[in-house]
């Protein structure tokens, strides 16, 4: 028989190719160099580890994402956030006074600065040149991540909101060193005729304690500023005469929310009376708008409307129409911003009245009441989409059948005329809504994809790993033998 000739191995592959031993035709498998095997039986046993770290690590930053600050279409890069652990500190102090700086001569404090209202003031006022300075304590009435969203718009436009409550009188006192405010706009309250059933206690707290800590402050400071603050148009209560004067009667409270923003009015009257405070109150009508509160009416229609869920639509005794002068925002802030501009200086120093001083009210309505019925007839038009109605009579919670406010006094006094009508504004509105709010949904789906992608792909990673175990324990088998 022809001998085969013998192969020409390279010797780099000596220790991974059978030979030949003594009995011709039998070969065995020469035990690898033990450091090899180790590294290889460590490598194959840790991947199954590593599969396992690597989903929780997936996870964590799906987890991450979640928890987040959302972007928003007004507002593209997140929020580095104003809150502190305390209010101190110098980058603290930096940002008040830099928040502070004027250019007008108008140094402003702004109270319920992350609120519809008082976000919309302190933004205008900034804009302008004077300087701002925001208060809010962020409580939890309605979502809190609105308020986020609105604190950055402030940020945005310069203006550093200090995270506190205005029964803190010591926090009122050191922003009052800190800063020389020329005027005080008063924003910050407990809003919502129908929570003070559920809630009495927090209109008490914001409504009348908040409002005599915010006074007693300004009373105390030298120079003392001038008070801009806000009441509402729920004083005129059970008034049946329309429209609604200053000059009338506001003695028949038909809700806690009302009976509080009555006492406020009268303290603070006292306060002028008293401490020579130049004070300034502006009853407000159904303010509305983008960036709006989610507990008021052509809020929640909207978002049930597109949810396609039934609205409660009230009704008076004898199928009367219920309808509020429904004012765009716009248009309040411009009466509070001349109404600040036209206030006189007060006339306390320290505490000690000399002199006779400014007291004022205003409405800052719309004057023209439009029906609930006709709001959601024209949110139907703007979403494309038919709301599914239903027709109650309204019951006893505080609410009243109408509002309508005569607007003559502020009119001739702050040159004060609403330019806003009702299907503008809600069309501006229901731009907004869809903005804000389809970002969200869009970031809904966004996460889930992303979810189902980490879970397929850590699933995929666990059967690659249990194979590769499977392996490991096989080689480990041969190598034994």
């Amino acid at each position: 028989m022809t001998q085969l000739k013998s192969l020409s191995i390279p010797s780099h592959m000596d220790h991974i190719l059978p030979s030949s031993n003594s009995t011709t035709g039998k070969f065995k498998f020469e035990k690898p160099p033990p450091l090899f095997a180790a590294h290889r039986l460590r490598f194959y046993y840790s991947l199954p580890k590593l599969t396992l770290w690597s989903s929780l690590f997936l996870l964590l930053i799906l987890v991450c994402f979640v928890l987040s600050p959302p972007f928003y279409s007004n507002n593209p890069r997140r929020s580095l956030g104003n809150a502190t652990a305390s209010c101190s500190g110098a980058a603290w102090d930096r940002r008040v006074h830099s928040s502070a700086v004027s250019f007008t001569g108008r140094t402003v404090l702004v109270t319920g600065a992350a609120g519809f209202v008082g976000s919309h003031a302190a933004v205008a006022l900034k804009r302008r040149g004077d300087g701002v300075l925001g208060l809010d304590n962020f409580n939890r009435y309605y979502d809190i991540e609105l308020k986020r969203s609105r604190e950055n718009l402030l940020t945005r436009a310069g203006v550093f909101t200090v995270h506190g409550d205005i029964n803190d009188a010591v926090l009122l006192s050191k922003l009052f060193d800190m800063v020389h405010f020329t005027h005080v706009l008063h924003l910050a309250a407990q809003a919502g005729v129908r929570y003070a059933m559920k809630n009495p206690n927090s209109y008490i707290h914001s409504n009348i304690a908040g409002l005599v800590a915010l006074l007693e402050a300004c009373k105390s400071a030298d120079p003392q500023p001038a008070v801009i603050w806000a009441s509402s148009s729920s004083v005129y209560g059970l008034n049946s005469k329309v429209p609604f004067s200053e000059r009338d009667r506001t003695d028949s409270p038909a809700s806690l929310y009302a009976a509080t923003k009555k006492a406020g009015e009268e303290i603070a009257h006292s306060y002028n009376h008293i401490h020579g405070l130049s004070i300034t109150g502006l009853r407000f009508f159904t303010v509305y708008g983008p960036w709006g509160r989610p507990d008021m009416a052509y809020f929640f229609f909207a978002r049930d409307i597109l949810k396609g869920k039934a609205i409660t639509i009230y009704e008076g005794p004898d199928h009367r129409t219920v309808a509020r002068d429904f004012t765009y925002i716009d248009d309040v802030v411009k009466g509070c911003l001349s109404a600040l501009d036209t206030a006189k200086k007060s006339t306390g120093s320290g505490g000690k009245k000399r002199g006779e001083a400014q007291f004022r009210i205003y409405n800052l309505g719309n004057k023209l009441p439009v029906s609930v019925g006709e709001i959601v007839n024209i949110l139907e038009r703007l979403l494309k989409v038919k709301a599914k109605r239903k027709v109650v009579q309204m019951p006893r919670n505080g609410d009243v059948l109408f509002t309508h406010a005569n607007i003559t006094l502020a009119h001739k006094e702050l040159g004060y005329k609403p330019t806003v009508d009702i299907e503008s504004g809600l069309e501006k509105f229901v731009k907004w809504f869809l903005s804000y709010y389809g970002v969200k949904k869009r970031r809904f789906w966004i996460l889930t994809l992303v979810a189902n992608a980490i879970v397929s792909c850590s699933l995929q990673l666990a059967a690659c790993s249990l194979q590769l175990a499977a392996c490991s324990l096989q080689l480990a088998g041969r190598v034994a033998r």
